[in-house]
């Protein structure tokens, strides 16, 4: 069960690129974004009145990273990348956690870990089949919001919080309230949503939004960056599957494959294993232990 919740996420996530071609083409993407994270925090600190957990210096550097910038360096690499590769360099975010554990605390991943990361960054590859004709501004917007995300990934499994229905509010909130600047300079002000949007639009604001960031939040603090690292590769999968469910898309022999390369890593992290890292304090991998702070 605890996996599962961990799982809400990125399956959630997945979900995104369908709803918007169904129900929000016809709106700007900077707005879309501000839709998705401001009333979500507002709802959500409705519902859970509380002040912020973090001090208001990491509580705005969260923020900052995981919604206004993440949200922005995204759609830039959308505008100027093929989705497929959008999607596939988001994939190393396994890869770049573990980078970033190397590089700041000394922590040299296992062999094990380091094949998975490849492994289901190599599924990624088959499923999306990402086009050759690289833009070099999009490559390097895509691969920055991962390694945002991947750093605060990091500092919200370290930092000592415990109420995170409170930090996902404040995230969303003050996220999105830095994302309407940003918004109205690049796309004017801002449409009225019409009625027909309002299905996407609920499921942006009250699933893919408002109770996927807080399953994010806590299955970083339940098992850690490095476990969500590798469960974040179910987003494309999800993705491709929501496009043959809902938009009519179909899958090949190649992508079928890219799916069973995907699920097998999955299947290979749960297998009993050593620590995660050698040196220092080890990260003991079990979906029934908190992740190491």
């Amino acid at each position: 069960m605890p996996l599962l919740i961990a799982l809400l996420a990125p399956l959630l996530w997945g979900s995104t690129y369908a709803v918007v071609s169904l129900y929000l083409t016809d709106y700007s993407p900077y707005w879309v974004a501000v839709w998705r994270a401001l009333p979500a925090g507002v709802l959500l600190l409705l519902l859970h009145p509380r002040r912020p957990p973090l001090t208001w210096n990491r509580q705005f550097l969260l923020a900052f990273c995981n919604i206004t910038a993440f949200f922005a360096l995204l759609f830039v690499a959308a505008y100027r990348l093929p989705g497929a590769v959008a999607g596939t360099l988001g994939a190393t975010l396994p890869l770049i956690l573990m980078g970033l554990a190397w590089w700041q605390d000394g922590k040299r991943p296992s062999l094990k870990w380091l094949l998975l990361g490849l492994m289901g960054l190599a599924g990624v590859l088959l499923l999306l089949n990402p086009s050759a004709n690289l833009d070099p501004v999009g490559v390097a917007c895509a691969l920055l919001a991962t390694l945002l995300i991947g750093q605060s990934s990091r500092w919200m499994q370290r930092w000592p919080v415990s109420d995170l229905l409170a930090l996902t509010a404040w995230q969303l909130l003050l996220g999105g309230l830095m994302l309407i600047p940003l918004a109205w300079w690049l796309a004017g002000p801002m449409p009225l949503p019409q009625p027909a949007s309002a299905p996407g639009l609920l499921w942006l604001i009250l699933l893919n939004t408002a109770l996927a960031y807080w399953a994010w939040l806590w299955g970083l603090k339940r098992h850690g960056p490095e476990v969500m690292g590798m469960l974040a590769l179910t987003n494309p999968m999800v993705a491709v599957s929501f496009g043959v469910l809902l938009v009519g898309e179909t899958l090949d022999g190649r992508q079928w494959l890219g799916i069973a390369v995907i699920l097998l890593s999955l299947f290979l992290m749960k297998l009993p294993t050593r620590p995660l890292f050698k040196g220092g304090q080890a990260a003991k991998v079990c979906p029934d232990q908190p992740g190491n702070g």
